[in-house]
């Protein structure tokens, strides 16, 4: 791997260079193998081994759809996309998900074909020994590529990976076959074909369901989330922080927002100091750009800490809410503001609304209450 970064004059330590040369490595196993594959099929007659070979070929183009994605989704921000373009490489896998199904769905068909019009099978043990050294290779091929398409986050590299494995499954269940037909002389080709159809179907169903997710905006990634969280709450001045969203503009471009509970009392150039700093922390360290929205807290009040206590003791008896924030009384003394955060089992919201507020009311008669009532968005 080492000379072919080298060669095609690719960063190791780069996600580009990563995605870049390991779908060159799969052009590069793809065609030789197709090369192989053709010239002995050819010199033994056998339409099997070329037909393999055809197959690899064809496999090289989805691995420069992916080198070409990855390259389109590195370009700069411009005036129309100023969020860039990363979002291509999902619309490439999109692609990737396509052909896979595509493949399936045509394996599907000439399967059930042949159960109706079966015909004679050509298989000897020179084919079986090509498709199992195919088989061996395409399955390692395929597990390199999944795990360095995880390890850099790319989702086409994942789908690359994926349909590679799915074409050793298919040349195992070939072989399984084949053995079968050259022993008891029991032809299970069609058969085979379709069980081959449904493995290579559901490969394509779950890369196309896992690209969908993020090109309609799944909820961002947890563990970043975390990080996050922890670093900004780590700031002195930052009593709590909630709300965050994050939005997903391709595999390692994230802009995101996040609510803090201030002390009242600070000053408008303290406020900023430290956002101002946690800004350029957070867009250094995790290269996300993070917009800070504001709750005024007056956390050393007799009246706002028994506050604080009456609705942590609502929340603990609560099955679906998970924390509140933005607890605040208004200078006008009568308005109480709180966000109640809910998990995503809970079926009646309305419910919950009209129990906190006769909570509340029972406690505190004479203040009119300003609920909000939210989910955590990662």
């Amino acid at each position: 791997m080492k000379l072919l970064y080298k060669l095609l004059r690719q960063d190791p330590g780069s996600r580009e260079g990563a995605v870049v040369t390991v779908s060159a490595l799969n052009i590069l196993v793809n065609l030789i193998s197709a090369a192989v594959k053709v010239v002995i099929g050819m010199a033994v007659s056998s339409i099997a081994i070329v037909s393999e070979g055809v197959n690899n070929a064809t496999d090289s183009a989805t691995s420069l759809i992916t080198i070409v994605g990855t390259k389109l989704s590195a370009k700069h921000p411009t005036e129309k996309h100023p969020f860039g373009f990363g979002r291509i490489e999902y619309l490439t896998s999109l692609l990737i998900a396509v052909l896979i199904l595509f493949t399936g769905a045509e394996l599907m068909e000439s399967s059930i074909k042949l159960i109706f019009e079966p015909q004679e099978m050509s298989i000897s043990y020179v084919t079986m020994a090509i498709i199992a050294v195919s088989a061996i290779l395409k399955l390692l091929l395929g597990t390199f590529t999944i795990k360095e398409g995880k390890r850099v986050d790319s989702s086409s590299l994942v789908a690359l990976g994926t349909e590679c494995r799915s074409d050793s499954v298919v040349s195992v269940i070939t072989l399984v076959t084949a053995l079968v037909f050259l022993v008891f002389r029991v032809n299970l080709d069609a058969y085979a074909g379709i069980i081959m159809a449904l493995i290579v179907l559901k490969a394509g169903l779950e890369v196309l369901k896992e690209t969908l997710s993020d090109l309609l905006g799944q909820s961002g990634e947890k563990e970043l989330a975390q990080e996050l969280y922890r670093i900004i709450r780590a700031e002195p001045l930052v009593l709590n922080a909630a709300d965050m969203m994050l939005h997903n503009y391709g595999p390692d471009a994230y802009s995101g927002s996040v609510n803090v509970e201030i002390d009242h009392s600070k000053t408008v150039g303290e406020v900023y100091a430290a956002l101002h700093e946690l800004q350029l922390r957070i867009m250094h360290e995790k290269h996300i750009t993070m917009v800070f929205g504001i709750y005024a807290v007056d956390k050393d009040h007799q009246e706002i800490r028994q506050l604080r206590e009456q609705v942590a003791a609502f929340v603990r008896e609560q099955e679906h809410v998970t924390s509140y924030h933005a607890l605040y009384i208004h200078p006008n003394g009568r308005d109480i503001y709180v966000d109640l955060v809910v998990d995503y089992d809970l079926a009646n919201w309305d419910a919950l609304r009209r129990e906190f507020t006769d909570y509340m009311a029972a406690r505190y008669p004479e203040k009119h209450l300003e609920l909000v009532i939210e989910t955590n968005y990662v």
